[in-house]
């Protein structure tokens, strides 16, 4: 992994503006971020102190659906997008784990997030991981990019973990679901995660406001009508929309302020 803090700052990247992806990374205890990621991100924390809790249990919903996802529900295909700069346990390591023949196209269009995935998936002997850049906005572009690598008449796991909460406009946030979901066939899912201001969330208001006045991109939580609404027209996997530490997590997980699901395309 490349530390930013001692290797040269690409062109496009903006090492004097908290971004998203490494705060997230700070957060997750990573070293892929900058002093003004941290500076945010600890502001953020200062605020809103659970916000590390909702970050590690955000990771952890995923090894737990993808688990699920290439296990039980027998998927090998998954477009992850807005995939960020995680620690550990990416995407396709959690799916070969049960099934190493699992094809993965992971989607970003932060430079940061580029550089660090082309080392990160230089080669693999069984299956195949490919990265797209490309704007979450843009979904006909990522289904254009991931079907070298997908195939798009077999099943395919939509990952979305807590990407829409940047596409500020629900209409628009909707019709991205709509598009990708269009685009794959029954026996497909979709996987996602939303910060809200519901389950205990409430003092999150005031640390998204800091947010959208010093990093990028803007943020904005959603309640449960408007989380369900993307899952319109699929089938919810047990247990349902619930916080993402919750979902089937072992006894004793902490609630976070982060809804969390798993639904088919029937």
């Amino acid at each position: 992994m490349t530390d930013p803090r001692t290797t040269p700052v690409p062109g496009r990247v903006r090492s004097d503006v908290a971004h998203n992806a490494r705060v997230w990374n700070h957060w997750l205890g990573g070293t892929d971020n900058y002093p003004v990621d941290r500076a945010v991100g600890d502001r953020v924390t200062g605020m809103y102190p659970s916000i590390g809790e909702v970050a590690r249990a955000d990771r952890a919903f995923l090894g737990r659906a993808v688990g699920y996802l290439a296990g039980e529900a027998g998927i090998r295909q998954f477009l992850d997008i807005g995939t960020g700069l995680p620690t550990a346990d990416h995407t396709h390591e959690v799916a070969r784990r049960t099934a190493p023949d699992c094809r993965v196209v992971y989607v970003d269009n932060d430079p940061a997030v580029l550089a660090h995935a082309r080392a990160l998936l230089a080669g693999s002997p069984q299956g195949a991981t490919e990265y797209v850049d490309a704007d979450a906005r843009d979904p006909e572009r990522i289904l254009r990019a991931a079907r070298p690598t997908l195939d798009l008449e077999r099943p395919v796991a939509v990952l979305l973990l807590g990407i829409l909460n940047f596409v500020l406009d629900t209409a628009e946030a909707r019709r991205i679901v709509r598009t990708l979901m269009d685009a794959v066939p029954s026996g497909s899912h979709l996987v996602l995660t939303h910060p809200t201001l519901e389950l205990g969330g409430e003092a999150n208001e005031a640390a998204m406001r800091f947010w959208n006045e010093n990093a990028t991109p803007p943020i904005t939580a959603r309640g449960r009508a408007e989380f369900a609404a993307f899952l319109t027209g699929l089938d919810l996997v047990e247990p349902g929309i619930v916080s993402c530490a919750h979902w089937r997590a072992g006894p004793g997980a902490v609630r976070v302020a982060q809804f969390g699901a798993v639904a088919r395309k029937p």
